[in-house]
């Protein structure tokens, strides 16, 4: 059985260890009073991330309600981590990495590095994460709310992000 990666593990991460990525522009409502970017604003890049991930490539369907896309289940967030490395500010760019780090019948363990993107004139992208963190998900019935397995659709666009250190369970 393999233990849990360990924070130094998570920070010696690169951009290439994730498979998709997206870019995010800081915003000024991003600081706090710190004048950095604030630990709840990473949970919504998570969140952002992780859902255009879903409908761009596992036919995920929110803004469409007569689409049956979905089927009868939703992913619920049962657990969520971030650990914080190095500070990031407005008007900083992002480039945000996902991959999927345990993929089970009825689960799915997401993990997103986030990673100082290169603005005209600046110095070269760091490859090392200001960030790591993420989220898993549980597929559940929409109506009862109790774990079902997930569908065909969403399963094989999720087996994409599956990394080598990533793992398949029963769960």
């Amino acid at each position: 059985m393999s233990s849990s990666p360990t924070a130094n593990d998570k920070k010696r991460r690169r951009r290439s260890d994730y498979p998709f990525s997206l870019s995010y522009r800081t915003r000024w409502s991003d600081n706090d009073q710190y004048a950095h970017v604030n630990n709840a604003v990473y949970y919504q890049l998570f969140d952002a991330l992780v859902n255009t991930y879903l409908i761009q490539h596992c036919g995920l369907a929110p803004t469409r309600p007569d689409s049956d896309a979905d089927g009868d289940q939703i992913g619920l967030v049962v657990s969520s981590f971030c650990e914080f490395f190095a500070p990031l500010a407005f008007p900083d760019v992002l480039d945000l990495g996902l991959r999927v780090t345990h993929l089970g019948k009825s689960s799915v363990t997401y993990e997103v590095g986030v990673f100082k993107s290169t603005v005209a004139g600046d110095a070269e992208s760091e490859d090392t994460p200001a960030a790591v963190g993420g989220y898993t998900h549980v597929f559940v019935d929409k109506r009862l709310r109790t774990s079902v397995t997930m569908n065909a659709r969403t399963r094989v666009g999720l087996e994409k992000l599956v990394t080598a250190s990533g793992a398949h369970s029963k769960l």
